[in-house]
């Protein structure tokens, strides 16, 4: 039976701190054990309790540790809603951060992405998603063009969204006594709930969902 969500424990905090820096082999090994069972875990229980509450976010995966001491001090997930268009959450001494992202695009992905940004109906729509997302507090970047890209007009009123080569929404959930109680679940939802627009206008225009 798979744990339930209880939130993250104070002490997880204290695990972060000890793998601050460039912490040598021997202290990530002293710590593994402690940083799997408060930090990694609470993870994979938060994220099985939010595809409980939406199959859409049923295919998730939380990462395992790497060499760079980075991936030892930030707990990084993702859920995954079609090609390339995932929702991530990191969780690291300074709280809990999402983002709705289509990034590192397959080929042919930016082409479907420009033509239905430079579409008046898509386009528009689009446009007032993000203006939308921007408004709630996120911040919205990507690999942005400096130059308009070929074949569009320069003077086009979605200059700035045609220049784009991935969107990414992104903002901080904080680092509050909520993230130490079953409360997360629901901070998530909501969060996800101010990408779905977004995310979603991805997997009709860009990819189908998987």
């Amino acid at each position: 039976m798979r744990g339930q969500f209880t939130g993250w424990p104070e002490q997880a905090m204290d695990v972060l701190w000890q793998l601050q820096g460039e912490p040598t082999h021997a202290i990530r090994e002293r710590h593994r054990a402690d940083r799997e069972r408060l930090i990694r875990q609470p993870m994979i229980a938060l994220l099985n309790e939010v595809a409980d509450s939406d199959p859409r976010y049923e295919n998730f995966s939380v990462w395992h540790y790497r060499t760079d001491s980075w991936w030892w001090q930030h707990q990084g997930a993702v859920i995954r809603l079609g090609r390339k268009i995932e929702i991530g959450l990191r969780f690291a001494l300074d709280g809990l951060r999402i983002q709705g992202a289509w990034w590192y695009p397959d080929p042919g992905q930016v082409d479907m992405f420009r033509r239905a940004v430079a579409s008046e109906g898509s386009g528009r729509e689009l446009s007032a998603i993000v203006e939308d997302v921007r408004n709630k507090g996120y911040d919205i970047s990507g690999d942005v063009m400096k130059r308009p890209p070929r074949g569009y007009p320069t003077d086009h009123s979605r200059m700035d969204l045609l220049r784009h080569r991935s969107l990414i929404a992104a903002r901080p959930l904080g680092c509050e006594e909520w993230l130490h109680t079953p409360e997360a679940v629901e901070r998530v939802l909501s969060a996800a709930a101010d990408l779905d627009d977004l995310l979603m206008w991805l997997v009709r225009h860009v990819k189908r969902a998987t």
